[in-house]
């Protein structure tokens, strides 16, 4: 059947830039935007992984996140903590977790901001580009010390330290996450963080 119909509008089905995604591997990761108050100012918790890391330069091959003009720079790619979601886990849990694995803080998710998606090739094993998608939740800090991580950790992750919410966007490389920040910043502005929304 097809056969047929690709035949009839000349093409192959696999063509389509659906079946295209569909053959893709996929990753389904979850991050957090933690927020805390310091002196009275909104800050936000950002990672600059290692510019080798064991993800394989991921961050690098964002291509639809990335300006070029940014690629180029040597200056530090700061970024939301975020990681895969291991099976069976939820991605909230896999948040809370990726949060304290990459930042040493442990945070509370206060709600769901926005999936991102987008494609990246990987730059080791197999090349493949992979259709990944990134559950991104807004939380509120809780305890701990900014940066307190593992030693293994520290093989993906250079540093990690508080910004002003305020200025965290002009800091940071990936136009997909600059967006989840905005969701941050509105949701914040509407609702504050007293209550925890009843669609997280």
């Amino acid at each position: 059947m097809w056969n047929a119909l690709g035949n009839a509008f000349g093409r192959k089905p696999q063509e389509s830039g659906h079946d295209t995604v569909c053959a893709m591997t996929r990753e389904i990761s979850a991050g957090g935007v933690v927020v805390r108050d310091i002196d009275g100012v909104w800050h936000i918790a950002l990672i600059e992984p290692q510019k080798e890391d064991s993800r394989g330069g991921e961050s690098a091959s964002e291509d639809s996140q990335a300006p070029k003009k940014l690629r180029r720079r040597s200056r530090a790619v700061l970024c939301l903590p975020k990681g895969l979601v291991d099976a069976g886990e939820r991605a909230e849990t896999a948040a809370v977790r990726e949060v304290f694995e990459e930042t040493g803080i442990v945070a509370e998710a206060t709600t769901k901001l926005v999936d991102i998606k987008y494609v990246y090739v990987r730059s080791w094993g197999d090349g493949q580009r992979v259709f990944k998608i990134v559950s991104f939740y807004l939380m509120k800090y809780v305890s701990g010390d900014i940066g307190d991580i593992s030693p293994e950790m520290r093989i993906e992750v250079e540093r990690a330290l508080w910004v002003p919410l305020a200025d965290a966007n002009k800091q940071m490389a990936y136009s997909g996450e600059r967006k989840v920040v905005l969701r941050a910043r509105e949701y914040l502005a509407e609702h504050g963080l007293a209550e925890r929304s009843a669609a997280g």
